[in-house]
């Protein structure tokens, strides 16, 4: 029986700590890597309990352990590759110790092709929150699994069927299948995440290395935790030791409410090292309702594309601080088209709520009830504006046809040192050359100096610029007269929206001395 094959490959990695930098923030969101994480709901300070026996002693009965099987593909009979998002520095790690296991490879555990198919097993936790049978557990603990049991502390099996599970979140809900004598089961509640603090005492309980039942405890270590897992992180950091096989398992407070889930770890040799994360129970609450009610989740959706507002972007657009989500573009149809957003808006306000940086937005749409009419605070030209939108909802086949009408005109070069840039007017020879559309308007970058501020922030030749400081351009001359205008008015940068291929995106770009 395999515990859990990712954590447990995990121990071969040596790297040390210092060396993570880039790779921890992108590799933060292997889901699959065992972790869990309490959370306390009091609002006022508590010194430290002198036990958390009697804690434990009521928790520990709705806490269970999740067994999954899988039939093993193939006649290699070797552990299935884990599925890991784009980027993640476990990746090439761990592709690397499977290709050793298959075929040809030069593992111990390559046999040949005749193997027997067999089954593998993996370890997690879950916990009941309905007296029914109803458990909730990590997404990525019963992903592919051809059966579930459910294991509680008096050793009892129950075998479970999934309700719905959502990858985003990496949540699953279960149905227990029980007997007549189960009767009611014990079973825990949500409390409110967003009212733990820093430094609050919490506990965990949890199947570590398939020892079901463990209990652990330590503090809030950081909230609203973003690890790259996916577009809605809001995790609770702690460090009360959580191990592989405690995904999916309750992150309790004091007062014995689950405030998180369990989720993922950080750690170098695949044990704890005191970094371990818990979904926050306040975005996991809407989701568990919509698993049990639909099987599936139902999002709100905007239909815009978004970017953060820079301090060189909040500048160029006479914003006084980086704040609010700017709109990239606009999903045509869309609600957002409907109701008259444009690229180049900031929303700073969304449904009543502050919308204070980029990732806030996202979770605060898909959470707000599909068809509601909401009312939208922007910053526009200068100014603020209310908008009135009525949400849609978010489906995963919804892509973005973002065209424009064709633009021809000269192939003559125009330098433009004050942003270390040639530009042209878009031409039938130029479209060739960079391969650009004859639906796409705007002016074509055609050089970049090394040295500018372009070149620092991605701009490369054969890019267009469809607009200077939230105006349309259609000719060099006409770029020009925009940053002319914003040195007379004492700016320090001019804002582009810049596309390349069918994404567009805004830049901030300092205006050099000329």
């Amino acid at each position: 029986m395999i515990s859990d094959p990712i954590a447990t490959l995990k121990i071969r990695e040596s790297r040390p700590v210092s060396s993570i930098d880039g790779s921890f923030r992108r590799g933060l969101g292997v889901a699959a890597i065992a972790a869990s994480l309490v959370w306390s709901t009091v609002a006022v300070a508590r010194s430290a309990p002198d036990s958390f026996a009697d804690l434990a002693q009521k928790l520990t009965p709705a806490v269970v352990n999740i067994s999954t099987s899988q039939k093993v593909t193939g006649g290699s009979g070797q552990v299935p590759m884990p599925q890991f998002p784009p980027g993640s520095p476990f990746e090439e790690f761990f592709k690397d110790f499977f290709e050793r296991q298959r075929p040809g490879g030069n593992g111990e555990n390559n046999q040949g092709e005749n193997r027997p198919r067999r089954r593998v097993s993996s370890l997690g936790s879950g916990f009941v929150v309905d007296p029914s049978g109803i458990v909730i557990t990590n997404n990525h603990v019963i992903a592919e699994a051809d059966e579930i049991t459910v294991i509680f502390s008096d050793d009892k099996r129950r075998t479970a069927e999934v309700l719905g599970r959502d990858a985003k979140t990496d949540l699953a809900v279960l149905k227990l299948n029980l007997e007549p004598e189960d009767g009611e089961l014990p079973f825990v509640e949500l409390g409110d995440s967003d009212a733990s603090r820093v430094g609050d005492w919490v506990m965990a309980i949890g199947n570590p290395f398939g020892l079901g039942g463990s209990v652990t405890a330590g503090i809030i270590s950081a909230r609203s935790r973003n690890i790259n897992a996916g577009p809605y992180d809001d995790f609770i950091q702690t460090d009360a030791s959580i191990n592989r096989g405690n995904s999916g398992g309750p992150l309790f407070n004091m007062d014995g409410e689950v405030i998180g889930v369990n989720t993922a770890i950080f750690s170098p040799s695949g044990g704890s090292v005191g970094i371990g994360f818990a979904i926050a129970a306040n975005l996991a609450k809407p989701v568990i309702k919509q698993l049990r009610e639909f099987g599936k989740t139902r999002r709100g959706w905007l239909g815009v594309r978004i970017q953060p507002v820079t301090d060189e972007i909040a500048e160029s657009l006479a914003l006084d601080k980086p704040r609010g989500a700017l709109v990239a573009s606009v999903f045509d149809p869309g609600p957002a088209a409907v109701a008259g957003f444009e690229a180049g808006d900031v929303i700073l306000k969304f449904d009543g709520k502050d919308v204070p940086r980029v990732r806030a937005l996202p979770r605060i749409v898909a959470e707000t009830d599909i068809g509601k009419a909401v009312e939208v605070e922007v910053w526009r030209k200068g100014g603020l504006i209310t908008l009135s939108v009525k949400i849609g909802e978010l489906k995963e086949e919804e892509v973005a046809a973002l065209t424009s009408g064709e633009q021809g005109g000269s192939s003559s070069a125009t330098n433009v040192e004050a942003l270390g840039m040639k530009l042209s007017s878009l031409s039938n020879d130029l479209r060739e050359r960079f391969e650009i559309g004859g639906d796409v308007k705007g002016v074509v970058i055609t050089e970049v100096d090394d040295e500018s501020a372009a070149a620092e922030k991605g701009i490369r030749a054969g890019d267009i610029i469809v607009e200077v400081a939230q105006e349309e351009v259609s000719s060099p001359n006409q770029v020009l007269e925009k940053v002319k205008q914003a040195k007379d008015s004492n700016r320090k940068s001019v804002l582009l929206l810049v596309q390349r291929s069918d994404d567009l995106r805004f830049v901030a770009l300092r205006l050099e001395k000329t």
